[in-house]
């Protein structure tokens, strides 16, 4: 597969270069120490993806406030220690060539008070997620519906992650929009039932999300921030945004009015024809950026989306954790060892 364009370097006008379109994507791991610090084994782990090959590295979902957390041992970007422990896995990428922007992440209502330090549990709604927090085996806390006058103090949870992740060496930051989690709690009307600007209709279930990416992008410039949404995802079965094609006419143009130039449009470990594709060949047609997606895709078929335009750069995440030698395996046609779920409890 040496001629495979996943192979083929990138020279991208906002993300810069890029040694191939492999991009390693985010995947929480909860190795994290008491005080949700980075630490040795985390940064190694990063590392051994990047020697190997890797282009970019898209980190485990990094907590932006201790109210925002809803795991076990997940690692934070708030204070300034914990800045200080991701310069080792920074440096460390960057000795290989490689590059890796943190993924940041606000857990909203998939979450519990025993994760929260004390803070409410909040979200768009006052309804609670269905189902048992696997984290501590409980139903997941009720959370309380942010008021208007919260929205301000959460985009600066993110501006602040953002700054530490800068201050820390990061090539860029992924502001986490997607899979259930706070800012997806707004674009959902499964889950929003607000009456007020936040919620309703396609342009206020847009709203938070959009003056999010504002208040980041007017403190940091809109090159390095990539935004992560997944519309369309199985979730014990298809699962996708209502009045999705007019969400994302408003969301897309939005973006590109704020300077937003990398969108990863995820759809994790399902069908991506099914799901992020369908999405990806929609938005195609208005966003002439950069797209990032993937994640289930063959070699052949990712090879295929990028050779139609559809893909920039191509995720894996269980292939590449199961295969930290991935870029070698494909470069060479040496088959990929298949992921099993020992793997998540190690950081091979």
């Amino acid at each position: 597969m040496s001629n495979s364009q996943l192979l083929t370097p990138l020279e991208n006008p906002i993300i810069g270069a890029l040694k191939n379109r492999i991009v390693m994507a985010p995947m929480t791991r909860s190795f994290a120490t008491g005080d949700h610090l980075c630490n040795q084994e985390i940064a190694d782990y990063y590392e051994r993806r990047a020697l190997n090959g890797v282009g970019l590295i898209l980190t485990e979902g990094i907590i932006v406030h201790p109210s925002g957390d809803g795991y076990n041992t997940v690692t934070h970007l708030h204070t300034e220690e914990q800045m200080k422990s991701w310069q080792l896995a920074v440096d460390a990428v960057h000795r290989h060539g490689s590059k890796i922007y943190a993924q940041l992440w606000h857990c909203g209502r998939i979450s519990h008070s025993e994760f929260t330090g004390g803070f409410d549990v909040v979200s768009s709604t006052n309804c609670a997620a269905a189902g048992i927090n696997r984290q501590n085996d409980k139903v997941f806390g009720v959370p309380r519906a942010l008021r208007v006058d919260e929205m301000s103090g959460i985009y600066d949870m993110f501006c602040h992650s953002a700054e530490l992740a800068f201050r820390a060496g990061f090539d860029g930051i992924e502001l986490h929009m997607g899979h259930g989690y706070l800012v997806d709690q707004f674009l959902d009307a499964n889950v929003n039932d607000r009456t007020d600007q936040y919620g309703g209709s396609v342009e206020n279930r847009c709203r938070f999300a959009i003056e999010l990416l504002q208040a980041v992008i007017g403190r940091f410039g809109p090159e390095r921030i990539m935004i992560r949404i997944s519309p369309s995802r199985m979730m014990g079965g298809l699962y996708e945004w209502p009045d999705l094609y007019e969400m994302l006419d408003v969301l897309i143009t939005e973006f590109k009015n704020l300077g937003l130039r990398q969108l990863d449009i995820s759809c994790a470990n399902a069908d991506y024809f099914k799901t992020s594709g369908k999405v990806i060949r929609y938005v195609r047609k208005q966003w002439p950026h950069l797209i990032v997606g993937g994640a289930s895709l063959s070699i052949d078929n990712a090879d295929q989306e990028i050779t139609e335009g559809l893909l920039d750069l191509v995720t894996w995440g269980r292939a590449i954790l199961a295969n930290p030698d991935f870029v070698e395996r494909i470069t060479k046609n040496i088959a990929l060892r298949p992921f099993g779920d020992t793997l998540r409890h190690t950081l091979t």
